[in-house]
């Protein structure tokens, strides 16, 4: 008999994960989303001439203060001590690639914290260039790679 989705209680009801019994090890995270967007805002990225400002600043901030925001938004996430968040944004060619890297030490694992954050930061790179090109869109919001807790390290293929 394979065991029960801890996020059901017995009668199949959602909720929380209890982790107190758990010790806490040391955890981390790292996702990533693509935002997409056309050649003109890509230049206007790589020219620092976006009229709103400084967009991957703007990102960068937006995808840290996400990931200790996660159990706000998700309702079956724990608080956890967020201990170090690091948000890169890259102009590419075809718009911006994000990668969020996130750390604990806590009984549960921060890969819901490090795609919330890539999430976050790439809605933020949206919302600061939607006005230059309204087709600008956000693919592939992906976990990268794990490591901690029971389950030990993870990496996707081609990472």
């Amino acid at each position: 008999m394979s065991q029960p989705f801890g996020h059901l209680d017995d009668r199949g009801e959602a909720r929380m994960v209890d982790v107190t019994a758990k010790d806490p090890t040391r955890r981390e995270a790292t996702a990533a989303a693509t935002v997409r967007c056309g050649p003109h805002v890509v230049a206007a990225l790589r020219d620092g001439t976006v009229p709103k400002g400084d967009v991957l600043a703007v990102a960068r901030v937006a995808g840290v203060a996400a990931a200790k925001r996660t159990p706000d938004l998700l309702p079956l996430a724990h608080v956890i001590g967020v201990h170090g968040v690091a948000v890169d944004l890259e102009v590419t060619d075809d718009g911006v690639e994000v990668r969020a890297t996130v750390r604990a030490v806590d009984r549960t694992g921060v890969e819901m914290e490090a795609l919330t954050a890539a999430a976050v930061a790439a809605l933020a790179v949206v919302d600061m260039v939607k006005g230059l090109d309204r087709t600008t869109s956000i693919a592939d919001v992906r976990l990268l790679a794990k490591s901690g807790g029971r389950s030990g390290e993870w990496r996707r293929e081609g990472t």
